[in-house]
């Protein structure tokens, strides 16, 4: 995207922006001092619908409904968004996808399923730059079932290859999880090649879709993939907080995860003795279903639908290489480093820039009205949601970075 440092080109590319209009579905901050808000890959901007849908719930169905809402329809909504989040964003057929835990509660239980199918194995293979919450999760069920871990040393910049993962594969193999974006750079790892490796070795894989879920398009069914898991409070924009989805292949729904609680049970208003999993991808449920993150889920996912995966990332294509082509002209000479691929094809929807000072130049990033990430040690991450971000905002938050970094700290 040569040439397009102008705000009049920066305007240009809004005008031509067949998502234009999404951005005003979303709720303005009311902060006038917010010059752009380049965080979306952290915490997505509520949606106006999930304010409306919210409140109308609050008093209608709890208000009026009080506790037969369970019986009208709640108890099914992690599998019905599940559904429509399989459908819609990660390429999975009914029955696979249910909603509901932390990424990390999600992480845990799918991990150790995995493993519990591969009981005569003693390894877990992943990456020392993978998200921490994904390390820490590993360590655990290693020191737990005493397991081994394997690491794989990667450059954020391509992130994990195929052939990493080959080469670390063996027969102690159990379970490899990875992310498919990498959280610092963007890079996109080939996860059909890496997934057909890892089956190859008689392994079972467990993929962290955070930072894919929303942006691009995914799928998991046609890849083979054995399990997923994935946040939706950042491109699904469902809220601060709101429950991950768990994807398990159908032919997995025997498997046993970890954490037994009473609505993962067969029948669980019997409150009998003992626990008998439920069918199918009900078994990875385990307590109350959390309805009001759910309705948050709910309302991201058909704000995905109706704009399409696909022209979303069309648009993250665009807005990241605006901001490589900005980084070029105008960070660089400031000693700010792209710490991102530059092939569009295997960057997700953010971009990274480096220089040593990266936490104070934060600082003052934030404090002139612009807000994106700090990732230790001296990175600065720009986060560009396609449903939210226009191409003038982005355009006048590098050029406050551009000044900010040309002044002495």
């Amino acid at each position: 995207m040569s040439g397009s440092s102008s705000l009049a080109q920066a305007r240009a590319l809004d005008a031509e922006d067949e998502l234009a209009d999404y951005r005003g579905r979303f709720l303005p901050s009311g902060d006038e001092e917010l010059t752009a808000y380049l965080d979306g890959n952290s915490l997505g901007r509520p949606p106006r619908a999930t304010l409306d849908r919210i409140t109308e719930f609050v008093r209608q169905e709890w208000g009026s409904r009080l506790i037969r809402g369970w019986s009208e329809g709640w108890l099914d909504l992690p599998e019905r968004v599940g559904d429509r989040l399989g459908e819609v964003a990660v390429g999975a057929a009914a029955g696979q996808v249910v909603i509901g835990d932390s990424t990390t509660v999600c992480l845990y239980k799918l991990i150790r399923a995995a493993a519990s199918a591969r009981p005569e194995r003693r390894e877990i293979v992943t990456d020392d730059g993978n998200f921490p919450t994904d390390r820490y999760v590993v360590e655990g069920i290693a020191e737990e079932l005493g397991m081994v871990v394997r690491w794989l040393e990667t450059d954020p910049l391509t992130g994990v290859t195929a052939r990493q993962v080959s080469d670390a594969l063996g027969p102690e193999t159990a379970v490899v999880t990875l992310s498919h974006i990498d959280y610092r750079s963007a890079a996109i790892v080939d996860m059909g090649e890496i997934t057909r490796v890892t089956h190859a070795a008689g392994a079972l894989i467990v993929w962290d879709l955070c930072h894919s879920v929303g942006c691009l398009p995914v799928e998991l069914d046609e890849l083979g993939a054995d399990f997923a898991v994935g946040c939706t409070y950042k491109y699904l924009n469902a809220g601060p907080g709101a429950p991950a989805f768990m994807y398990a292949r159908s032919d997995h729904h025997g498997l046993r995860q970890p954490v037994q609680g009473w609505l993962g049970r067969h029948d669980p208003f019997e409150m009998g003795p003992g626990y008998e999993p439920a069918a199918g991808i009900r078994r990875f449920v385990s307590g109350t279903p959390p309805i009001l993150g759910l309705l948050g889920v709910s309302e991201g996912v058909e704000l995905v639908a109706e704009a399409g995966i696909d022209r979303i990332r069309s648009k993250a294509v665009a807005l990241t290489e605006l901001a490589v082509t900005l980084t070029d002209e105008w960070l660089t000479p400031h000693g700010l480093r792209l710490a991102s691929p530059r092939d569009p094809a295997l960057r997700g929807a953010h971009i990274t820039v480096t220089r040593p000072d990266a936490a104070r130049l934060v600082d003052r990033i934030i404090a002139a009205g612009v807000l994106v990430d700090h990732r230790s040690p001296d990175g600065i991450r720009l986060g560009l949601s396609p449903l939210t971000t226009g191409f003038e905002e982005l355009w006048r938050a590098m050029d406050t970075i551009r000044q900010l970094a040309a002044e002495p700290l």
